[in-house]
């Protein structure tokens, strides 16, 4: 939800982009003292918070191998699941490739 939002959940969506911000300001800031620090994104994970959802989910098992690998390997960032790493990517196109729902006809 840092780069991505969807109706209904525009806050906590501004919330996670927030806290990516501050990862990256909290990882310039510890930069001197040779602290990793790893942000960590992920699309559904089977948790409590997801169980009301019938959407696909990451095992959490998973999500923390993938964290504590990322570290290992002095990763800034984790990519946990493909469809984290394709909304990343679709960050670089125009937002029409995100929110292709929101584009108005022409003369609109």
């Amino acid at each position: 939800m840092s780069w991505f939002s969807y109706d209904g959940v525009n806050s906590y969506a501004a919330a996670e982009a927030a806290e990516w911000a501050l990862t990256n300001g909290v990882r310039l800031e510890l930069a001197g003292q040779k602290t990793l620090v790893t942000g960590l994104h992920t699309s559904s994970v089977d948790t409590d918070m997801m169980a009301g959802f019938d959407v696909p989910k990451n095992d959490p098992a998973d999500v923390v191998r993938a964290a504590l690998d990322g570290i290992e390997a002095n990763k800034l960032e984790v990519l946990a699941d493909e469809a984290s790493a394709g909304v990343k990517a679709a960050l670089a196109a125009d937002p029409s490739a995100l929110y292709p729902h929101t584009v108005l006809a022409p003369g609109l």
